[in-house]
């Protein structure tokens, strides 16, 4: 598990060595390109979000990547949210607000986005096709 203070540059550090690992398990570039949206994305949310910039919060990252899949499990130390409630991107109304496009893109790309109950944990999962 890697622990990162709640700033963006501390996250694409992170980020790297996550996607060091994805290479040395040859994954396409299609799947690279989705775990490195969705891993953004997540981060930036529990930094953004989750975390509110606070210096005095941090972030887990846990991963495990072999040569079937990636898992990718990301908490925060906000108080949480309902993804349900989250307003569907793609509305009309919605188009021009800037929340909800980070879980549309990470439930697009990654096989499998689930959040728990609190709303301040999110895992992933790629597989290798």
């Amino acid at each position: 598990m890697i622990v990162i203070s709640s700033d963006l540059q501390s996250a694409r550090d992170a980020e790297q060595r996550l996607l060091d690992e994805v290479a040395d398990h040859s994954y396409s570039q299609a799947a690279t390109f989705a775990i490195k949206l969705a891993l953004e994305e997540g981060l930036n949310n529990a930094i953004r979000h989750g975390n509110g910039f606070d210096p005095n919060k941090t972030v887990e990252l846990a991963y495990e990547v072999d040569d079937l899949h990636t898992v990718i499990v990301i908490r925060d130390q906000g108080s949480g949210f309902n993804p349900d409630r989250v307003p569907d991107p793609t509305m009309d109304e919605n188009l021009e607000k800037p929340c909800g496009r980070g879980i549309m893109l990470m439930r697009a790309y990654m096989d499998d986005v689930r959040f728990n109950e609190t709303g301040n944990e999110v895992r992933m999962v790629k597989n290798n096709t």
